[in-house]
C-alpha cells in the first residue's frame, strides 16, 4: 500500500534513463520493467480466474490458523496489561525496518498463536516477539529488509544475546510445526477496497483502525475478513463515505465494528503518530476529531437527561388503603455507562528514548516492556496434562 512507505529515504527507482548509467545497463533495466509489467498481467489474469478457489483456501486457513485468546488467559506471568508494551516495541521495529503492511499482521498472529500454546516467562515476551517479527519478515518481507539479530538485540538493549534469538526463532517454529502462513486482515482489506472501490483515505483509516485492534484482547480471536469488513465500515463512519448500498454487515461483523468503535477515543500515541504523516492522510487526527466530536455530542445528551422535569404535585385527599399491595420508589439508574476496556496504551515514553516523534531511526535504545526481574524457573513443568518447554537461564530449550 502506498501509505505503507511514505519515507522518502526508501524509495526505489528503476528509470532506466539515470545519469551515469551505460547504454547495456540501461537496456536491461528496459527489459526487466517490461517483464515486471507482462507478469503483472498475467497474475491479473490468474487471479480473476482463480480468486474464487483462493478465497476459500483463504478462509480454511484463517480458522486454522487463528489464535485463542482463552488460552492466552491461562498464561501464569504474561497478562494483558502487558500487551500494549509488546506492540508498541513491534510497530515501531516494523516501521523501522520498513517492512510490509501484512508482516506487522503475521507477526502478531504468531505471537499470539504461540502463546497459546507455551507457557511464557514474563522476561522472555519481548524475545518471542521478535522472533515472530524475524520469521514473519523472512516469510513474506524482501531480502534485504529483513532485520538482523545484532539490531534487534539493540533494540532490545541487550537484554537478550544473539543465541537467544536463534533459540527461540527455533522454538516458536516447531510449537507452530512449522505452519506459518496466515491470511492477514490486510489481504482482506487490499480486496475489499478494490471490491468496493474506496479511495485511499478510507483504505489508511481502515489499516489505522485494523491496527489499533492488535492492542486489544477483544480481537485476538477475531477472523480477519471479518475485522477487514468491519473496519472498513467504521472507516467510512468516521470520514463520513457513504456505506455500500448492496452490502450490509451481519450479526458478527455488526459486533465486532460495535467493539471496534468504543476503543476510538484512546488509541496508542506511538500507533498515532506513525499515521499522523501526509503519507497517511493524517487519519489519526481525523479519528481525534471524530472521537472529540462524539464525546462532546454524548456529554450534552447526558446533560439534557441528568435532570427530567418534575412532574406536576397533585392534591389528594384520599386515605391510603391499608391492603393495598405497597408500590417502590423509581430506582436511580446504575452508575455504569458505556463499555469496560482494557488499560489504556502508554505513550511509551519510558521506552522510546530519544527518538524523534516524525520517523523510526534504528534502532530504539530503551526496551518496550518493564525491565525484567532475574527469577530462577525450573526449565519445564506440566501445565494442563502437558509437558511445556521453556528455555532456561542460558536461553536453551528443553522439553
Amino acid at each position: 500500500m502506498e501509505f505503507s512507505h511514505a519515507d522518502e529515504t526508501f524509495l526505489e527507482s528503476d528509470d532506466p534513463y539515470q545519469p551515469g548509467l551505460d547504454v547495456r545497463t540501461a537496456a536491461k533495466m528496459v527489459a526487466r520493467q517490461r517483464q515486471d509489467v507482462i507478469a503483472g498481467e498475467l497474475s491479473r489474469l490468474a487471479a480473476e480466474e482463480y480468486l474464487e478457489d483462493v478465497l476459500k483456501h483463504m478462509q480454511t486457513m484463517e480458522d486454522e490458523t487463528l489464535a485463542d485468546a482463552a488460552l492466552i488467559d491461562m498464561q501464569r506471568e504474561i497478562q494483558w496489561y502487558m500487551r500494549p508494551y509488546l506492540i508498541d516495541f513491534l510497530v515501531e521495529a516494523h516501521a523501522a525496518f520498513v517492512l510490509l503492511p501484512e508482516t506487522l499482521f503475521l507477526t502478531v498472529n504468531l505471537l499470539d498463536r504461540y502463546c497459546s500454546r507455551r507457557v511464557v516467562y514474563k522476561h522472555h515476551y519481548q524475545l518471542v516477539g521478535c522472533a515472530a517479527l524475524l520469521i514473519a519478515a523472512k516469510y513474506g518481507d524482501k531480502k534485504d529488509r529483513v532485520p538482523q539479530i545484532s539490531e534487534l538485540s539493540n533494540m532490545c538493549c541487550g537484554l537478550y544475546d544473539a543465541g537467544m534469538f536463534t533459540q527461540m526463532e527455533m522454538h516458536v517454529l516447531n510449537t507452530l510445526e512449522w505452519t506459518i502462513g496466515h491470511p492477514t486482515v490486510d489481504f482482506f482489506s487490499q480486496l475489499l477496497v478494490a471490491y468496493e472501490r474506496d479511495d485511499k483515505e478510507v483504505d489508511c483509516m481502515s489499516s489505522y483502525l485494523c491496527e489499533m485492534a492488535l492492542y486489544h484482547r477483544d480481537f485476538v480471536s477475531t477472523k480477519p475478513s471479518t475485522l477487514a469488513r468491519a473496519s472498513l465500515a467504521v472507516a467510512r463512519a468516521v470520514l463520513g463515505r457513504p456505506d455500500v448500498a448492496d452490502r450490509e454487515l451481519d450479526q458478527e461483523e455488526s459486533a465486532v465494528a460495535e467493539a471496534l468503535s468504543h476503543h476510538l477515543d484512546q488509541p496508542s500515541p506511538t500507533l498515532a503518530r506513525k499515521y499522523s504523516s501526509p503519507g497517511t492522510y493524517r487519519v489519526s487526527h481525523r479519528l481525534a476529531e471524530f472521537a472529540a466530536a462524539r464525546a462532546a455530542a454524548m456529554a450534552q445528551a447526558q446533560q439534557r437527561c441528568a435532570i427530567p422535569p418534575s412532574p406536576p404535585a397533585e392534591m389528594t385527599t384520599k386515605h391510603g388503603d391499608i391492603y393495598s399491595t405497597p408500590q417502590k420508589g423509581h430506582m436511580a439508574p446504575g452508575n455504569f455507562d458505556g463499555y469496560l476496556t482494557p488499560p489504556i496504551t502508554p505513550d511509551g515514553a519510558c521506552f522510546a528514548g530519544n527518538m524523534p516523534r516524525d520517523s523510526y531511526p534504528l534502532p530504539p535504545r530503551c526496551p518496550v516492556t518493564p525491565t525484567p526481574q532475574q527469577q530462577q524457573h525450573a526449565s519445564s513443568y506440566t501445565q494442563h496434562g502437558r509437558t511445556v518447554g521453556v528455555p532456561n537461564q542460558q536461553g536453551v530449550y528443553q522439553q
